[in-house]
């Protein structure tokens, strides 16, 4: 299972307020788990415009993700380019090139965002 974490999930997993139940299936053998470039940068945005707080230093995010086993995914040419079928329910910059990275990567998307949860690209918990 090719997973793409959204910003809000990253977060949760980070500051360790997921639940239990879908922290276990994330972090199970099977789940091979990404984080985007784009994620990184909207923790970035909104920490300095402090619409955010966080146990983290900014600087540590990358580390932190690898240290989690998590894979960085940069953003390509082809992330922004394509096209996302159906449209998303968001105007959200980020959530549209979260999905279109799940297009092109082959991944679903983990989210709690309610324009996101109901997209076919959207993973759903057991």
């Amino acid at each position: 299972m090719r997973l793409l974490l959204d910003t809000s999930v990253l977060i949760e997993l980070v500051e360790e307020r997921l639940s239990e139940r879908v922290r276990e299936q994330l972090l199970s053998a099977d789940a091979e788990l990404h984080v985007s470039v784009a994620s990184l940068w909207e923790i970035a945005i909104k920490f300095r415009l402090g619409k955010l707080a966080l146990e983290v230093p900014l600087t540590r995010l990358p580390e932190l993700v690898e240290t989690m086993g998590l894979e960085l995914l940069a953003i390509e040419a082809s992330h922004v380019l394509a096209a996302v079928d159906p449209e998303p329910a968001t105007r959200d910059p980020f959530d549209r090139l979260l999905l279109a990275q799940c297009v092109v990567e082959n991944l679903n998307i983990v989210t709690i965002d309610r324009h996101l949860a109901a997209h076919p690209l959207s993973w759903r918990p057991a």
